[in-house]
C-alpha cells in the first residue's frame, strides 16, 4: 500500500487553460497536472490540491476536475485515499519497446542516473533453454553475467545474461558497472545489432530477487526474456527481472 506523506497540500495549479481551444478542458488540466507531477513540483506521496482549489484555479466545474484526476489515476500518476483526497504516486520509469536499446541508453536521455553492480561472472554449462536460444548443444560452455541495475541509486532490475563463451569472457574485462553491453558490442567490438525477440510475463519475486531489489517477497515483477541478434546470429540471451512498482515497458502499435 502507498504510504501517504503528512504534508500541507501544495499550492493550486497556476497555469491557465484556454476555454475556446479544440482540446477539451479536462484534457488541458490533465496535461498541466501531469507536468507538475513529472517535474517534481508535486512530490511523490504529497497531497494534491483539493477539487475545490482546482475548480477555483481553472474556473471549471467539479465534473471537469474529476475527469482530469480520473485520467491521471488511470495512468498511475496519482492515487486516492478515501476521505482524504488525491495524492501523488511515484512515477514509473519506462522504456519503449519500439527500439532495441540498452538500459542506460534508454534511461539517460530522460535525465535518470544509471549504473550496474556486477553480481557474478562465470563460465557455465548451457541448459536446454539457453542452448536452444544461442544455437548451441545442451551442456555447451557459455558465459553468464549477472548484474543488479540501479536507477537514480535505487535497484530496479536483476539481469541474468548468457553469451557465447569467448564473447562473454571478453565482456568480463570491460567496465560493466558504467557501460551498456549493447554499446560495447557495437562500438568496441564492431557487431551490428539488428533485432531482438522479446517475451514478457508477470511473476512474483522469490526470496533472492526480493532481497536484491529491496522489495517484499512475492512483490510483482516483470520477467523479460530477450534474445538479441548481431545480423542473424544470436549473441546475447537474457532474463531481466524488473520491479513492477517502479518500471514499465511501453509499445506503440499502428493499425495499417
Amino acid at each position: 500500500m502507498n504510504a501517504v506523506r503528512k504534508t500541507a497540500p501544495p499550492r493550486a495549479v497556476e497555469s491557465k487553460v484556454v476555454p475556446m481551444s479544440s482540446v477539451p478542458m479536462h484534457a488541458q488540466i490533465r496535461e498541466i497536472v501531469r507536468r507538475r507531477v513529472l517535474d517534481g513540483t508535486y512530490a511523490p506521496h504529497s497531497q494534491m490540491p483539493s477539487e475545490s482549489q482546482m475548480m477555483e484555479a481553472f474556473s471549471v466545474s467539479r465534473i471537469t476536475v474529476r475527469q482530469a484526476l480520473g485520467d491521471l489515476q488511470k495512468e498511475g500518476l496519482i492515487f486516492k485515499v478515501a476521505g482524504k483526497g488525491s495524492f501523488v504516486a511515484k512515477p514509473k520509469a519506462f522504456q519503449s519497446l519500439s527500439r532495441l536499446q540498452g538500459f542506460g541508453e534508454a534511461m539517460t536521455p530522460s535525465g535518470y542516473e544509471t549504473f550496474s553492480q556486477v553480481i557474478s561472472m562465470r563460465k557455465v554449462s548451457a541448459n536446454e533453454a539457453v542452448a536452444h536460444r544461442l544455437r548451441l548443444k545442451p551442456g555447451a560452455a557459455v558465459f553468464e553475467i549477472q548484474r543488479l541495475r540501479f536507477l537514480n541509486r535505487e535497484p530496479i532490475s536483476v539481469d541474468q545474461s548468457y553469451f557465447p563463451l569467448e564473447l562473454g569472457k571478453r565482456l568480463a574485462t570491460e567496465d560493466l558497472p558504467t557501460r551498456d553491453i549493447f554499446a560495447i558490442l557495437e562500438n568496441d567490438y564492431g557487431l551490428h545489432l539488428t533485432h531482438a525477440d522479446v517475451q514478457i510475463e508477470a511473476i512474483s519475486a522469490d526470496e533472492g530477487l526480493a532481497r536484491q531489489l529491496r522489495i517484499s517477497e512475492a512483490s510483482p515483477l516483470l520477467r523479460i526474456e530477450r534474445l538479441t541478434y548481431a545480423d542473424e546470429q544470436p549473441v546475447d540471451f537474457e532474463y531481466l527481472y524488473y520491479r513492477g512498482d517502479a518500471f514499465q515497458y511501453r509499445l506503440r502499435i499502428d493499425r495499417t
